[in-house]
């Protein structure tokens, strides 16, 4: 595999009038070329903080992204200028969000909105911009989309609304998209046919795939690797039939133990996770997830673990790890 993306000790940091929100801390990864990792994790746990981070996209002040390095393709992104960042962000790497309605333009075309970023990434004229949107909307799905071009978001149910960002995203070719939880606001029927499509997707056009989500459920037919957060920190790495066959973190367990299960032939009640998650103003003792473990000690709340390797692609950050 061709290693696309490194990132390596990234660090996020909010300036507020309370302290210092630390938002992620340390983290690193590899994105291999054609790859698809999900990063899971519950609400809080610097999933979104630390892709946008990546692209440069954090909102400074308050935010700033205090240390490590994003090696795309060999180039530290932290390190190049705006402009420069600018060529690759939508470009080579795309980003579709959570919230289609609040992040396509509620004034503008969608056909504008598709050619706005061909024409300023791909230097094409306006009516090679629209024949490019044109096949873009027939490839993800949407009916008529000759007459659709015309059509304004609100126009579009939830479901095509996220066709029409996935579109965008697809524009330029890119070699990364990152999705950050696209489906959360979708029935599940229309979850499932964006799943479909962007896996069909990411075979046809080899585009790697950073997948953002609290739901293990969604990312088990979709990811090569997954990666659990929780505090800001990665506390687990695994291929995606390991960590659902032999997950090791007692967050881990809690998160796989709190989904429906359709493979049991009696009856299960659902177990949430005791408690809540930390607060991140200032530096935290210990491991992040002592007080809601069943499995903590001394050692854990005096220290906090760092990934160790338990088997082949399978690191835990745990004391008292579960195999």
């Amino acid at each position: 595999m061709t290693l696309l993306l490194d990132v390596k000790n990234l660090e996020t940091k909010f300036l507020t009038v309370d302290g210092v929100v630390n938002a992620v801390n340390g983290i690193s990864y590899q994105v291999d070329k054609g790859e698809c990792l999900a990063i899971v994790g519950e609400s809080g746990s610097g999933k979104t903080v630390g892709v946008l981070s990546l692209i440069g996209l954090i909102q400074s002040p308050p935010g700033k992204v205090s240390g490590g390095e994003v090696l795309y393709k060999g180039v530290d992104l932290l390190r190049l200028r705006s402009e420069e960042l600018r060529k690759i962000r939508g470009n080579e790497i795309s980003m579709v969000f959570q919230d289609p309605m609040t992040s396509l333009n509620p004034v503008m075309k969608i056909g504008g909105q598709i050619t706005e970023s061909l024409v300023y990434h791909q230097s094409l004229s306006q009516q090679q911009a629209r024949d490019r949107a044109l096949d873009l909307l027939k490839m993800v799905g949407i009916p008529n989309a000759v007459d659709r071009l015309g059509d304004y978001p609100h126009q579009f149910s939830g479901g095509m609304r996220q066709r029409v960002m996935i579109a965008i995203a697809l524009a330029c070719s890119p070699d990364l998209i990152i999705a950050d939880e696209p489906t959360t606001a979708l029935d599940v029927t229309i979850q499932a046919q964006i799943l479909d499509l962007v896996k069909r997707l990411q075979k046809e056009i080899t585009t790697a795939v950073i997948w953002i989500s609290h739901d293990l459920g969604v990312v088990a037919g979709l990811a090569d690797k997954v990666h659990v957060m929780y505090a800001g920190y990665i506390v687990e790495k695994a291929t995606v039939n390991d960590l659902y066959a032999s997950p090791a973190h007692p967050y881990t367990h809690g998160l796989l133990n709190s989904l429906p299960r359709l493979d049991l032939h009696k009856k299960k009640k659902l177990k949430a996770i005791d408690g809540f998650p930390p607060n991140l103003i200032g530096k935290l003792k210990g491991c992040p997830f002592t007080p809601r473990c069943a499995y903590a000690d001394e050692r854990c709340r005096q220290e906090n673990p760092e990934l160790i390797n338990i088997g082949k692609d399978h690191e835990v950050a745990c004391w008292n790890f579960l195999r």
